[in-house]
């Protein structure tokens, strides 16, 4: 099973280095609701992640403890389909690449619809910062890129649309070139570090997005493992894997997590009065912890 090591250190070694940008959340909302599913003889947590719709790095990520190919029948397996909104104008398309979730504000700052994406895998990172959608296309044809020919000079350069196709049934292109939302020819991709760079979807999310999403919108990319915000009175932290450790839960090895200086100043900057209220403990375990899950740190 999964090896959580001890956190260790004071409250100024938490969490990950944060950017200025990223350190000051004006008013997120938590969404989603919380969800817990009682196992089968037959499920694994690959398969639950398609049934709910959440990525398999997120769900091994909030069950360490749980074998993820035998959960064991009547066990509780927490669904993480509860989320505070990364710190980006609530506009277009949001992209968090450090969760491995696409959020889509069909209207600005309203309601977003969320889905979970397959990201980049090591030395083929997703870009961060605004672009947009350029143009979309159903049934596309994938065109390999150098680097792919190069790695892979055998096979065809062109793959047109079809079940091997790895771009699936539909793609948002974006303002970046080689870079796309997709659909994917292997739903097991979804959720995990594991493409060139693009972002791939379940087959049912994208069909939503290319059937809402128009040319023309906006498109900002951030990378924000570690997310706080207010709900009513209650200050909410909620931490992600970093991408070593992501690649460890899929080993299932979890043999160190990094602890640089980190987020305490930010959390104290965002608490401001109810700073006397904050939860170390909590702070601390959600740290150690990394599984994606908004905890309060408020009491």
């Amino acid at each position: 099973m999964t090896s959580i090591a001890r956190f260790s250190g004071s409250a100024a070694a938490l969490g990950v280095a944060l950017t200025a940008a990223q350190a000051v959340i004006a008013s997120p909302a938590l969404i989603g609701e919380a969800v817990t599913h009682r196992a089968a003889f037959d499920d694994s947590l690959l398969d639950l992640a398609h049934q709910y719709d959440v990525g398999y790095v997120a769900i091994i990520a909030a069950n360490p403890v749980i074998d993820p190919w035998v959960p064991g029948a009547g066990k509780n397996i927490v669904i993480p389909t509860q989320h505070l909104l990364p710190q980006a104008p609530h506009d277009g398309i949001v992209i968090n690449i450090a969760e491995m979730r696409l959020y889509y504000f069909p209207v600005k700052d309203g309601e977003p619809k969320t889905f979970p994406i397959g990201i980049g895998e090591e030395g083929s990172v997703t870009p961060s910062g605004e672009t947009r959608i350029v143009r979309k296309a159903a049934n596309p044809i994938w065109y390999r890129t150098k680097n792919e020919i190069a790695a892979k000079p055998w096979a065809p350069k062109i793959v047109p649309p079809g079940p091997d196709n790895p771009l699936g049934a539909y793609a948002l292109y974006l303002g970046w070139p080689s870079y796309l939302i997709h659909g994917t020819d292997d739903w097991r991709r979804v959720g995990r570090r594991d493409s060139r760079g693009c972002l791939g979807m379940y087959a049912a999310d994208i069909e939503t997005m290319f059937r809402e999403v128009k040319v023309g919108t906006k498109v900002t990319v951030v990378n924000q493992p570690v997310k706080l915000g207010w709900v009513g009175d209650r200050l909410y932290l909620e931490v992600h894997p970093t991408p070593h450790q992501a690649d460890q839960l899929e080993m299932d090895n979890i043999d160190d997590f990094e602890d640089p200086a980190g987020i305490s100043k930010t959390i104290l900057a965002t608490a401001k009065d109810a700073a006397s209220r904050l939860d170390w403990a909590a702070i601390r375990q959600a740290a150690k912890d990394r599984n994606g899950i908004p905890v309060a740190i408020t009491r």
